[in-house]
């Protein structure tokens, strides 16, 4: 099976269903499966201690889920045009799968959520690129011909899914379709990847 992980932070959900939706396109793909996993909060004061597996939603990542992956979805609310903090400090710990070249080479993609239309969304997406970039991946975008792209009133970029959360916490039929599309792209990109890896 082709592993695509799908590494979010969801502070109230609207970033959770994104994933879930991204999970269903990935999963859309034959021999594609869809691994979703979250990461912790981070205190103001320090890292708040957190049991390995929380009382709901997906399970905290590690670094051998990123080791392992065949390629990313990486999501994050939009704080003040940026990534949440708590994603941010998961990030800064994978410096020995950045000297290892574990993430080279591999397709990965970005989604965000925002409370208002012009929260932040699209530097929140590019702030997310930048580590991914460092990693050597290769980032993904949603493609210009896709209807939904060009036809929302409310969420999704050029730059991958993204949703405006301040009318209710419910997604559009664009950017639930949004979200199919990276995820569909991920995982056939993963998957031509890997053939040609194996072809060699």
């Amino acid at each position: 099976m082709t592993k695509i992980l799908i590494l979010f932070y969801s502070r109230d959900g609207s970033t959770a269903r994104l994933a879930q939706h991204i999970a269903r396109g990935v999963e859309s793909v034959e021999g594609a499966e869809a691994v979703l996993r979250t990461v912790p909060l981070v205190s103001a004061i320090c890292e708040k201690l957190a049991d390995s597996i929380p009382e709901s939603g997906a399970v905290y990542a590690s670094l051998h889920d990123l080791e392992t992956c065949d390629g990313l979805a990486l999501g994050s609310p939009t704080h003040f045009g940026n990534m949440a903090a708590s994603l941010k400090h998961f990030l800064d710990g994978t410096t020995s799968l950045w000297f290892s070249g574990a993430l080279v080479g591999k397709p990965a993609g970005v989604f965000t959520s925002s409370g208002s239309m012009h929260g932040g969304q699209e530097s929140t997406l590019l702030s997310m690129m930048l580590p991914l970039m460092h990693h050597g991946m290769l980032v993904t975008s949603l493609p210009c011909n896709e209807i939904a792209l060009r036809e929302t009133r409310r969420g999704g970029t050029p730059y991958g899914p993204s949703h405006c959360a301040d009318a209710d916490s419910e997604l559009t039929d664009h950017e639930k379709r949004l979200c199919w599309v990276l995820g569909e792209r991920l995982a056939e990109a993963a998957m031509a990847l890997k053939r040609q890896r194996n072809a060699i």
